[in-house]
């Protein structure tokens, strides 16, 4: 039915977990501090009930992940393609119960927590309602479609005191940990300019004509609160990211991956100043996200500036330092260049960089970090509100693109301040009978 172009190394940054499935251990956000529960999980040997709501490509991958602890049930998988409900059955070993409507999966009292790995516009919704039926919660990133679900995302899950973690899986590393370790030490000095960059070599998507949905498809459940539009393959799953009905490309899949890193070693989590350029350059099919786009964000840090440029292109793997997809620290005494999977530092000529010492709690992975948080009712690493934060980056950088404008962003309102009409899309328009749950 359709074919997935993405590069061999995009795919291991989504299916790959076990590589990188060592993770930090618990971190409170600032609004979001360690919850009591109302409805604890039981002791550390009892079951862990889960339900599974959107089981295509990534929510699979998380179901064979999950399923594979001893204190895990899956008790429920939910699809609105039956045919991919109907695998994660068989996956699960034909035990859990199948559903169309996420909604069945909530009502059950016997499911203590949920997976969310819908296409972005579906996740505010089914988030915030699991949230009120006293479900922890586990969603896949980028957290939210637009600003404002973000936002009703995290408040949702502290109002009602839920166990969350976004699905962020890279920030786990080893890697990852030991990059923030050198850079909080100060060994690279003072760092004005970091980098984030993806690359990879695409093949158009050509333009197919419109058809009617696959037979096990409730494709009107699918567009559920996003613009009514005729099917179209290109749009539906693994696809589906490349519109703006749904997804928001590249940059708001991979920030969370990518600029995480820079947020987390730089201690900040939000931009003051956004300014995006570019479309799709490199090919000519009925996508509509950008196939090239440079986005530079300026950062505030007490009395000191540093830069984030973020760089992107489909028309070549060849990305900075020759590598597809990596993070650089540019200071004033080295310059620290890293993927997923290793770093590098490049000193200043005739400077000498010490290694610093291991300072960072490392973690029982990314995933078994929120098992047991669920348990004893800890704040995970990738809580909403660290995640929202994160996804609203990648979400400026595409309101900028869309407006044209330099952006400032007040990151305590949550509002554009110099150009007042860029505000409205931080929120969108629901296709009735949808609407935001009220948090």
């Amino acid at each position: 039915m359709m074919t997935e172009r993405w590069t061999r190394r995009e795919l291991l940054a989504y299916s790959a977990f076990g590589a990188a499935a060592t993770g930090l251990g618990p971190r409170v956000a600032a609004s979001q501090e360690e919850p009591a529960a109302p409805k604890p999980s039981g002791s550390a040997n009892e079951a862990i009930v889960l339900g599974f709501i959107g089981v295509g490509g990534m929510g699979s991958g998380l179901l064979n992940i999950f399923k594979g602890f001893p204190d895990v049930r899956v008790a429920a998988v939910c699809d609105v393609y039956e045919p991919h409900a109907r695998r994660a059955q068989e996956a699960a070993g034909g035990k859990p119960d199948v559903y169309g409507d996420f909604r069945k999966v909530l009502d059950r009292k016997d499911i203590d927590a949920v997976v969310i790995a819908t296409p972005d516009h579906w996740h505010a919704i089914p988030t915030i309602m699991a949230c009120q039926a006293e479900k922890d919660v586990y969603c896949e990133k980028p957290l939210s479609h637009r600003v404002a679900e973000g936002r009703a995302m995290s408040n949702a899950a502290a109002k009602h005191k839920r166990v969350t973690q976004m699905g962020n899986l890279i920030h786990a590393t080893e890697n990852y940990h030991r990059v923030v370790e050198i850079v909080q030490s100060g060994v690279l000095g003072k760092i004005t300019k970091t980098r984030a960059w993806m690359a990879a070599s695409r093949d158009s998507f050509g333009h197919p004509a419109d058809t009617s949905p696959p037979a096990g498809c409730d494709y009107d459940f699918w567009l559920g609160p996003a613009p009514e539009r005729p099917f179209n393959i290109n749009r539906f799953t693994f696809n589906w990211r490349w519109y703006w009905d749904y997804g928001g490309g590249i940059l708001t899949d991979f920030c969370c991956h990518l600029i995480d890193l820079v947020h987390w070693a730089m201690e900040v989590d939000a931009p003051r100043t956004i300014s995006a350029t570019g479309g799709r350059y490199a090919t000519d099919d009925n996508a509509e996200t950008p196939d090239t786009l440079e986005v530079a964000y300026e950062y505030e840090k007490g009395d000191d500036k540093f830069l984030l440029a973020w760089s992107q292109t489909d028309a070549s793997d060849h990305g900075f330092d020759g590598k597809p997809a990596g993070v650089m620290f540019q200071g004033t005494e080295a310059t620290l260049v890293t993927n997923y999977n290793h770093h590098e530092i490049f000193p200043v000529k005739g400077k000498t960089i010490a290694d610093p010492p291991k300072t960072l709690a490392r973690s029982v992975g990314h995933h078994r970090e929120w098992l047991d948080a669920i348990k004893t009712r800890a704040s995970c690493s990738c809580n909403f509100e660290y995640g929202h934060r994160l996804t609203t980056v990648g979400e400026l950088g595409n309101i900028s693109l869309w407006t044209g404008e330099k952006l400032v962003w007040d990151r305590d309102a949550e509002r554009i301040t110099n150009h007042v009409e860029a505000n409205q899309f931080l929120t969108k328009e629901y296709r009735k009978p949808w609407v935001l749950p009220t948090v």
